[in-house]
């Protein structure tokens, strides 16, 4: 037997449950790379009893509660987090189409044919059409691989324009995401109508495109010249679609009409989760969290977080770093496995973490920006220049249920959904104190991008605490701000997008 287990041959992973503390048969276990634990497990209660006896001792205590929860913190990366993100928002990610869905069935890629310039799969690509950018990965020839515009497809071909190379047998890996779309040459203008721009079409229909909501953030341009316009690049956020209109009211650009001639101009989506307000949208997820021990016995020890709830949800934003986040659950048990033959770790499938890079936030954040809510413009003047650190939040106020009977809990209710954070910003007008006096409608955005692909943290609608200024000697003056999120008008308080694909004019400067 060891005479001891080290911290670094540890591992964690999740697998989503069924129902409340419940496994699929062949349950999926997600890796993570944590950088640190939080009171990650199950802490026991004990009442002693304490008769009136002359020799004034205690008896042996008996086992009362356990209450079970976890946290830990991890470097957030393009990917990592966006599966765990759907439990935090109480919500069903809103994917485009995709051969590797979160939330469906995979369909497996099964040939490249190099002479019509096509995928295959026995079936599920009929959801691709033209119009549609995909981005192509995981296919063993790096030809086949990388962003393709859609010329036709079927139940199970999809056709590109570019040109492909013969794969007779695709790894598992490979897959199709759409990440965009490409208008034909000459649809797509840009009209400003009293400072509010909006994307205006000839032919294409924007209600036919799949993903489009209100809400939802887009880049506009690609790399080519001829795919972007002159004026009007940048990312953007939905407020309104018509069939032949897309209205913003957040713009990371200065707006301004523009025809676009003789361009293919490219629209970039991505995966969105938000908290919904339709009831039949709101969904809970639990989870079993494995924290493998290292070896037992006969096999890996390990101890779960079973019936785990999403609780709270913090991401960090420090200078010269790395971006992180702090995840914290609370669940209903907490078992171990010893390692020891019949007592071995859950069965199921497991996935390694991709080990991606962390987004950094020296050089990966293309935009941090609170302003108060301008109706008359999409790009209002923000309320501070540059931020020393910052966190946005999300609680869900989760509590065990307890009943006689049970020890542990037998399932937790959720509370309000509320978004926070704070932000240190470097002050230089008096706006953003007169935000907080005024209690004006403010907005906050967090835009990253590194390596084509990026997300969004967005808070439409918030009220403002703090503003009290930190002047001290030699030292820049600061004003500390405190976001509470809000409902906005088109019904929730935050959303998160992530960007599989996006063009190199998208990354910060």
């Amino acid at each position: 037997m060891a005479n001891k287990i080290d911290s670094n041959i540890t591992g964690l992973a999740f697998a989503e449950e069924t129902t409340l503390k419940t496994l699929p048969g062949t349950p999926v276990w997600y890796g993570l790379e944590p950088n640190s634990y939080s009171d990650f497990g199950g802490e026991l209660s004990t009442v002693a009893r304490a008769p009136i006896d002359p020799s004034r001792q205690n008896k042996k205590g008996t086992i009362t509660d356990l209450d079970a929860s976890g946290g830990f913190n991890i470097d957030f990366t393009k990917s990592n987090l966006t599966r765990l993100l759907q439990g935090f928002f109480f919500a069903d990610a809103r994917e485009l189409p995709n051969t590797k869905a979160l939330n469906a069935a995979a369909v497996a890629l099964t040939g490249v044919t190099a002479a019509s310039k096509t995928y295959a799969a026995a079936s599920g690509l009929g959801a691709f059409t033209a119009l549609q950018l995909i981005y192509a990965s995981g296919f063993s020839n790096a030809t086949n691989n990388g962003l393709k515009t859609v010329a036709s497809s079927t139940a199970g071909t999809v056709v590109v324009n570019e040109t492909l190379i013969n794969e007779a047998a695709p790894p598992a890996a490979a897959k199709l995401q759409t990440v965009g779309f490409q208008f034909a040459s000459g649809d797509i203008s840009m009209a400003v109508t009293s400072g509010i721009p909006s994307l205006v079409a000839t032919a294409a229909d924007f209600t036919t495109l799949p993903g489009l909501i209100p809400g939802l953030w887009v880049f506009i341009g690609g790399d080519a010249a001829g795919t972007r316009f002159a004026n009007n690049v940048g990312y953007a956020r939905i407020k309104s679609i018509a069939a032949k209109a897309i209205v913003f009211d957040d713009t990371t650009f200065t707006p301004a009409t523009e025809a676009g001639t003789g361009k293919t101009i490219r629209l970039f989506v991505g995966t969105v989760v938000k908290n919904e307000k339709t009831p039949s949208l709101i969904k809970r997820r639990s989870y079993n969290i494995e924290r493998q021990l290292g070896s037992g016995p006969t096999s890996t020890q390990a101890e779960y977080l079973e019936g785990a709830v999403a609780n709270e949800f913090t991401l960090n934003i420090p200078q010269a770093d790395k971006l992180n986040a702090d995840l914290t659950f609370i669940a209903c048990d907490n078992t171990h496995k010893s390692g020891e033959a019949g007592d071995e770790i859950k069965s199921g499938t497991r996935v390694s973490a991709a080990g991606e890079d962390a987004f950094n936030t020296s050089s990966d954040i293309y935009r941090i920006k609170m302003a108060v809510i301008d109706p008359t413009a999409s790009n209002p003047a923000a309320l501070f220049g540059y931020v020393s650190e910052a966190n946005v939040s999300i609680n869900n106020n989760v509590s065990p249920n307890k009943a006689v009977g049970i020890l542990g809990a037998f399932d937790t209710t959720a509370g309000n959904f509320e978004v926070g954070g704070s932000i240190t910003a470097y002050f230089t007008t008096v706006s953003a104190v007169r935000a907080v006096r005024q209690n004006a409608d403010v907005g906050l955005s967090v835009i990253g991008a590194s390596k084509n692909a990026g997300f969004v943290f967005d808070i439409p609608l918030l009220g403002l605490g703090g503003g009290r200024l930190a002047v001290e000697k030699d030292a820049p003056i600061t004003v500390p701000l405190e976001p509470a999120g809000a409902e906005n008008p088109n019904g929730y308080t935050m959303l998160y997008e992530a960007f599989s694909y996006l063009p190199n004019v998208a990354m910060p400067a």
